[in-house]
């Protein structure tokens, strides 16, 4: 029997104001905070955190940029920056780039982590697995972390203000969740009981995001949260990671591939994770040969959650170009998860099937 070690946050906290609860938490966990994050991120959070430690035992000793890639170059600068000024707790604020590289800060010096993401855009606030890349943003590998943040802080009117693109984001990566599930058990003889659990998991965040995902876009549109945000929040980030951490083995299939193979082009690296994971379930489906009315609703949903459903709405790609991304994603470790072998003509015929369809809608 395979031996499995399960990490999950101690404590998750969801809902409309939950920063108000940041003092609570944090003086459970250190007494010397430093704030790390993206430069908007700390912008949008940095006076709240502020307020939110001025009268408490915990002091803020500062704040840093993360770096902009979540690369050994800035996790090892702060690392010794966090040594250097003997911080027992860190308060991690952004998306998920910036969440990654401080949990594996965090893991570096064994200090706490509490999660505050500022964007929904992936689950990387709950796992205890970091995306490592190259300072380029080339994608270079999955870590996984002896350490999920100690605490996350889930606040839906911060989240509810943020950007669209990158709930679309979230809804995109959480979604992937199914398709890559289903595809990858359909090569299982037989699930055990954590990989049910992941299954179970996987299923809720479609049906979540089936029946919800277009309501939180509104909510977000309009900048006040609601009730369907809050589901769908749960999700991106709860049922999403419990999908991660269940799953027993692998857990991600050709959507992740073609967003690793995304990475190698400087117009798409940065376009945004779960935007391209979304395009890339549309793949995934059209890869596995499913009908066209499950592709099209797949695309519908895609579309009511903002998720790009052509080439054109990520990057006018030259032939070349989308060679060079189609060859990486071939290449991607986790295209080997797929059933059958996946070669460049049915890639680009699934990207070329995924578009036609779109067009009809």
């Amino acid at each position: 029997m395979q031996a499995q070690t399960i990490i999950f946050p101690a404590q998750i906290l969801r809902g409309p104001g939950m920063l108000s609860r940041l003092d609570e938490v944090c003086r459970k966990l250190g007494r010397r905070a430093l704030l790390i994050g993206g430069h908007q991120a700390l912008a949008t959070v940095g006076d709240g955190v502020k307020q939110q430690l001025a009268a408490g035992p915990v002091a803020l000793i500062g704040s840093a940029w993360f770096g902009g890639e979540c690369s050994d170059t800035h996790i090892q600068r702060l690392t010794r920056r966090v040594a250097e000024l003997n911080i027992d707790l860190i308060i991690a604020a952004g998306g998920g780039k910036a969440l990654d590289t401080c949990k594996a800060v965090g893991a570096a010096g064994n200090v706490p982590v509490v999660a505050v993401p500022t964007i929904a855009a992936t689950c990387a606030a709950v796992t205890p697995l970091t995306i490592r890349y190259y300072d380029d943003g080339r994608f270079r590998d999955l870590y996984p972390l002896p350490q999920a943040p100690a605490a996350v802080i889930i606040d839906s009117d911060l989240l509810a203000r943020a950007p669209l693109r990158w709930l679309a984001a979230g809804l995109g990566d959480t979604l992937a969740k199914w398709y890559e599930f289903r595809a990858i058990s359909s090569q299982s003889a037989g699930l055990v009981g954590i990989a049910r659990s992941s299954q179970a998991n996987s299923l809720i965040c479609y049906d979540l995001i089936a029946a919800y995902g277009a309501a939180a876009c509104q909510a977000v549109r309009d900048g006040r949260a609601n009730a369907q945000l809050d589901q769908v929040l749960d999700a991106i980030f709860m049922f999403a990671g419990l999908t991660s951490l269940m799953s027993n083995g692998a857990h991600a299939a050709a959507s992740h591939a073609i967003y690793e193979g995304f990475t190698v082009c400087a117009k798409t690296r940065d376009f945004g994770h779960g935007l391209l994971v979304g395009f890339g379930n549309l793949c995934l489906l059209a890869l596995e040969d499913r009908p066209d009315d499950d592709l099209r609703a797949a695309l519908t949903l895609a579309r009511d959650c903002a998720v790009p459903l052509r080439l054109r709405e990520i990057a006018e790609l030259t032939r070349d170009e989308l060679d060079g991304i189609v060859q990486a994603s071939l290449h991607a470790p986790d295209m080997a998860n797929m059933p059958g072998k996946v070669t460049a003509e049915r890639l680009y015929a699934a990207i070329a099937r995924v578009e036609a369809l779109a067009d009809t809608l």
